[in-house]
């Protein structure tokens, strides 16, 4: 193993932010991540997944730590279920179509997010009416202070709507380096009711989808919609759906008829961040080489060249117009880093 200085993380970001790394290293098992941290105990660490979460605004002044742990396995089954186990490192999307090749149910809504799975529980990623929390068994994680590894349950990490204990509680604390879903092996729960799916289905002709169809669906959804990375630097989805409260949200409704809302609870509301950014006449705006997406309003894009500080100052004149014209105020779901 061996530290680089001055690393360029520009391939490490899905935003292909041009920025630096004063120390990087790269690790491929659980043991070599324990000895990194028990020789680096007294310097400042950054821990790197895929990158796809997060907005890098300045060069990073710490110890890169790149968890590139590989393998999943099954741990056991029956005849109905099946429990997964993946290590941290792997790409979700390629974790996904594995599970869906063995015809193990449960992951195919989440198809084409890009990360890797070891990120997916911090922010209980979700798409298409799924979420993490819905197959999610435990994690296993390691203390970066201390080395002691620690199994975190379903119940223990606070899953909320891209929330855990991982971005409260413990944040900073604990590095994931394993996820254990179930899935189902038969009877498999199709889930169809969320977006376009039934529309992209039925141009297909499919009237009783597998899960296999579900996660095509998906994925040509997701194309149509969104940005490859590769081509377009993005991280998906840049801001939260906003969660009102019934009471506040009727008040703004009587204004703007036509939004466009999900009832969540008997007290909440979900209003779709895209269709406010949108109706705030910024769809497609572009400032520079950095904008909002043209065919989807919740994706911030870098056309080139475009630094953090630029997408930055996009996502703020966003959540600006939006709340001036609404006032309705919309979070970053990214890291700014």
């Amino acid at each position: 193993m061996h530290i680089t200085t001055h690393f360029p993380l520009k391939k490490y970001n899905t935003f292909g932010i041009e920025a630096f790394a004063s120390e990087f290293i790269a690790v491929h098992s659980v043991e070599e991540l324990k000895t990194v941290l028990i020789e680096n105990k007294d310097k400042k660490k950054f821990v790197l997944g895929g990158g796809s979460n997060m907005l890098l605004t300045k060069n990073i002044d710490a110890l890169v730590i790149h968890i590139d742990l590989k393998g999943k396995k099954i741990i056991q089954e029956n005849e109905e279920t099946v429990v997964i186990e993946s290590q941290a490192g792997e790409n979700w999307h390629e974790f996904v179509l594995w599970t869906i090749d063995q015809n193990f149910g449960g992951l195919e809504n989440m198809s084409l997010i890009p990360g890797n799975v070891g990120t997916t529980p911090v922010q209980n990623i979700g798409a298409y009416g799924a979420e993490i929390k819905d197959t999610f068994i435990s994690c296993e994680a390691l203390h970066i202070e201390t080395q002691e590894k620690r199994t975190f349950t379903n119940a223990e990490c606070h899953f909320g709507y891209r929330e855990s204990i991982f971005k409260n509680e413990v944040k900073d604390q604990y590095i994931i380096t394993s996820v254990r879903f179930q899935l189902t092996k038969k009877n498999h729960q199709i889930n169809t009711a969320y977006g376009d799916i039934l529309g992209e289905l039925a141009k297909n002709n499919i009237s009783n989808p597998t899960i296999k169809d579900v996660s095509n669906a998906v994925i040509a959804i997701r194309q149509s919609k969104l940005p490859d990375p590769k081509e377009l630097g993005n991280s998906g989805s840049f801001f939260k759906n906003p969660i009102l409260l019934k009471p506040d949200f009727e008040k703004i409704h009587q204004n703007f008829p036509e939004m466009k809302y999900f009832e969540v609870s008997e007290t909440e509301v979900k209003v779709p961040a895209g269709w406010l950014i949108e109706q705030a006449g910024l769809k497609g705006k572009r400032f520079g080489d950095a904008g909002v997406h043209k065919n989807q309003a919740l994706v911030l894009v870098n056309y080139g060249n475009a630094t953090g500080q630029e997408i930055l100052a996009v996502s703020k004149k966003v959540q600006d117009t939006v709340f001036e014209k609404f006032g309705i105020a919309i979070e970053a779901e990214v890291n700014i880093i």
